[in-house]
């Protein structure tokens, strides 16, 4: 039975459950939800939010975050990573992430750093990925998934020829670790899928013809670079019998490869990020839109866009990093022959990721809200262990919500962002229809109309597997 007063209600809301999305509201209590129910059947909150009859949607779970990255003073660089990324992560409506962690020592026990700066620091909850980037970390998977760390990502084969530190790795590499993976309830192998000796012809043709553009970059890792290595991780998935995603899927043809391990019964998913549904290679970004795998041209884009809507790609994420505008441009400007040399990444998506979807999914009729959902929270959750914890609108789920107008517009800006960096991004100067106007973490209202209310360290560790803090 309910009280008859509770810490935080929700009212007069569209908001989507499992079950589909219906007119009322949530109550919530020592930060879960305790009732999702019609306006008039709820209990009196200590705070009350009135929705106005906007949708009320789970928190989004951004499965692929880059904070304190180690080329920027790691594990330093953690610490402010965590407080501004993970505020702007509010603004944007995401409630929890997940990060990639990468060393060339031994995870454990220096995972106990990671949490501790993490708790101290961040805004929302969040979990960890490592990167099996040297053959001493496959033997620490036991380790970390006692740890409640079940994510293990390989660059299968990029990078094998670059001078960043990451070993080589190949099928024999992999399948070592999704040996293990097999073997640990909820794990999963991740994937960063691109052959490198393709790659690297291809560049070298590019750059030996002079070339230093968005396009050079994109013609240097073509699709046919990110297909054939799906095509493997498929092969290599069923051999293992092991739980498989692809992160950042760029194009028409990946999606297919994708559909192709599926089809023969491999547990293989495949992820894409909102900057490939926002932006394509003919946008004139210069180096504000260099990303590994790279952007490519308006028929992947469209590719793309079918697969989230019919369901061969099931995941979101932003890719999200954390750089100066003099970092990124190399204090050169967004266009030159520095273009080879600038840093690839994303910035700052987590803020962006749900307006952005919102903008051109949602009031495009490409994507409903409950789709949206689905594929942004919901799915997130369920891959990496966090469900029904997180990723829905239930009755014991985590009180993670976001109060979401579809018409409120605004123009991506330098104002627009709360991040350390607000100056750049790849969706700068775009005008965006659809954002999120309160968000509650925990219980806890931490942006309300637009304003922040929250301090920072108020995020947990997610830990998942068998070391979760609760049963799923």
């Amino acid at each position: 039975m309910l009280p008859s007063t509770v810490d935080l209600v929700v009212r007069d809301a569209r908001v989507v459950t499992p079950e589909g999305t219906r007119r009322g509201g949530v109550a919530v209590d020592d930060g879960v939800i305790v009732a999702v129910a019609a306006d008039p059947t709820l209990p009196r909150g200590d705070q009350e939010v009135d929705a106005e009859g906007n949708y009320l949607i789970p928190g989004l779970i951004d499965p692929h975050v880059h904070l304190g990255r180690r080329g920027t003073g790691y594990p330093e660089q953690l610490v402010v990573d965590f407080e501004t990324e993970t505020r702007g992560a509010l603004f944007g409506g995401v409630t929890s992430l997940l990060n990639f962690v990468e060393q060339g020592g031994h995870y454990v026990p220096d995972l106990d750093v990671f949490i501790e700066v993490g708790e101290a620091n961040s805004y929302i909850d969040f979990g960890y990925h490592v990167v099996m980037s040297h053959a001493h970390h496959i033997d620490e998977i036991p380790a970390l998934a006692e740890r409640g760390v079940t994510s293990y990502k390989m660059f299968f084969n990029m990078y094998k020829y670059s001078d960043i530190d990451i070993e080589p790795c190949e099928a024999d590499r992999v399948y070592r670790v999704l040996a293990q993976v097999a073997e640990i309830p909820g794990a999963v192998g991740m994937f960063h899928a691109e052959n490198a000796e393709l790659q690297r012809e291809c560049e070298r043709q590019i750059r030996a013809a002079g070339r230093h553009d968005l396009r050079a970059w994109a013609d240097a890792s073509p699709p046919a670079a990110e297909a054939m290595q799906i095509d493997q991780i498929g092969h290599l998935s069923s051999l293992a019998d092991a739980r498989c995603y692809v992160v950042h899927v760029s194009s028409a043809e990946g999606v297919a490869a994708v559909t192709r391990a599926r089809d023969r019964g491999a547990d293989v998913v495949g992820e894409t990020l909102v900057t490939f549904l926002a932006n394509t290679v003919e946008d004139d970004l210069g180096v504000w839109g260099k990303v590994s795998p790279p952007l490519r041209g308006p028929r992947h884009q469209k590719a793309l866009w079918e697969a989230v809507r019919v369901g061969a790609i099931d995941h979101i994420g932003s890719d999200h990093v954390a750089m100066t505008v003099e970092e990124q441009e190399l204090g050169e400007g967004r266009y030159g022959e520095h273009f080879w040399d600038a840093p690839p990444g994303i910035q700052p998506g987590m803020e962006f990721m749900l307006p952005m979807l919102l903008t051109e999914g949602y009031n495009r009729n490409r994507l409903s809200m409950e789709r949206l959902v689905e594929v942004c929270s919901t799915n997130n959750a369920k891959r990496f262990g966090l469900y029904p914890r997180k990723g829905a609108i239930a009755v014991g789920s985590d009180a993670d919500l976001v109060v979401v107008d579809p018409d409120r517009e605004t123009t991506v800006d330098d104002d627009f962002f709360h991040t350390r960096e607000p100056r750049w991004s790849s969706v700068h100067g775009r005008d965006v229809k659809g954002m999120a106007t309160h968000t509650i973490v925990g219980g806890d209202l931490a942006v309300a109309d637009r304003t922040l209310l929250a301090d920072p360290g108020g995020g947990r560790f997610l830990a998942r597997g068998p070391a979760g803090e609760r049963a799923l």
